[in-house]
């Protein structure tokens, strides 16, 4: 007879710290791919007759076929703000992030056979998007140099101190 031993759920893997990136340096990475989605999007205009009226209808379907769709939460606790983002099939290897003090960014490309482009994004080779884009406003700053980001069970989760509030209208 064979075992029935239970698999593992997904979520008892262990958490895999990320480093985030420099903002700078992810910011060039995101410009391209923002202009992969326009690039796309001015296609859907031309094939369309040039007819005006549907840029925002242009753009998110632009997005939907090269983005996959990434679920973000967020939480505020007294001196700490928590993301969540459903990053599931990347990995590590395929993800980064930065982290700044009004804003955190998420950038996944999956590991592909096929070829770049020239400006180096990865354009449509099958039906299922194989890039993650996004960016996260923050309604509290945040101290970019102590904050937690890891990886568990294709969810990455930030942990990130708020930065302690100005004295305002303090006397000399």
């Amino acid at each position: 007879m064979k075992s029935q031993r239970a698999a593992k759920p997904k979520s008892d893997r262990p958490a895999v710290l990320l480093n985030p990136s420099n903002p700078a340096d992810l910011q060039r990475k995101v410009q391209r791919v923002q202009l992969a989605i326009s690039r796309r999007a001015h296609e859907l205009f031309e094939a369309r007759g040039q007819e005006h009226g549907h840029d925002q209808e242009d753009w998110f379907r632009a997005e939907s076929e090269l983005l996959c769709p990434a679920s973000v939460s967020m939480s505020e606790s007294e001196g700490r703000i928590s993301v969540r983002a459903n990053v599931a099939g990347f990995d590590q290897t395929e993800l980064e992030v930065s982290i700044e003090p009004s804003r955190i960014s998420i950038l996944g490309e999956k590991k592909t056979s096929g070829t770049k482009a020239k400006d180096g994004t990865i354009g449509r080779t099958s039906l299922n998007p194989a890039q993650i884009l996004e960016v996260v406003d923050l309604a509290t700053e945040v101290m970019p140099e102590r904050a937690v980001v890891e990886l568990q069970g294709g969810v990455l989760k930030f942990e990130l101190p708020t930065a302690a509030p100005n004295n305002v209208g303090t006397a000399a």
